[in-house]
């Protein structure tokens, strides 16, 4: 006899437990299609790794005025001469040139630098405590300032190079004339205070490099 039909229970067909497999397969890729679109939104959502920017190399910006112990240097203009200083250029009254004044050689040119320089302590300087020193380029090379009668026309009567400072009065004008080569760039001249009040001739003295703009 049946044991199925004896308890009255009812039989299952291979047709119906064939759809309910496909039923539980249909469900199975429902719920991981759900999975992968919820997944693929999320990442979507998500804000992107913020790019590695590396080093930075910062580029040095030029600096015109520097103070060294109680010393302000400000850079004021740098002139380009060309090869010739003219007659029509002489400041200076006590000479009386009448001829231009020309470079010695093809490759370089004659450069004016004023620089000036402001006592910011509460005491008067010493004469002496300060200074502009040589012009140098971006490769290092240094050009001393050009001295003598041939060059003295064309620069203040008064040297106020080095001059006393008292606190807080106008800055002090310092101008000198330089042979530069023609090749060099990035021009920049060397200021000095002596150190603690001292004279710079004292051989202990703060130096720094002030970017000029020639015109």
């Amino acid at each position: 006899m049946n044991i199925n039909k004896q308890a009255g229970l009812p039989r299952r067909s291979s047709a119906e437990a064939g759809q309910a497999s496909r039923l539980l397969l249909i469900l199975a890729i429902v719920i991981l299609v759900a999975a992968i679109i919820t997944y693929l939104v999320i990442r979507m959502a998500e804000k992107p790794p913020a790019p590695n920017p590396g080093p930075i190399n910062e580029i040095p910006q030029p600096v015109y005025e520097q103070t060294l112990g109680n010393i302000r240097f400000i850079f004021e203009s740098a002139l380009d001469k060309g090869g010739v200083l003219r007659v029509s250029q002489i400041i200076n009254p006590r000479y009386d040139r009448k001829e231009d004044f020309f470079i010695s050689n093809s490759g370089a040119k004659f450069i004016k630098v004023t620089v000036s320089a402001q006592n910011m302590g509460t005491e008067n300087t010493v004469k002496g405590a300060w200074d502009i020193e040589n012009i140098v380029d971006s490769k290092g090379r240094e050009f001393i300032p050009t001295e003598g009668y041939q060059i003295n026309p064309w620069l203040p009567a008064i040297d106020q190079c080095g001059a006393l400072l008292k606190p807080a009065f106008d800055p002090v004008p310092c101008t000198k004339i330089y042979e530069v080569s023609k090749e060099s760039t990035g021009l920049k001249i060397r200021v000095q205070a002596g150190k603690n009040g001292n004279a710079v001739s004292s051989g202990k003295a703060d130096s720094y490099l002030i970017d000029l703009i020639v015109r």
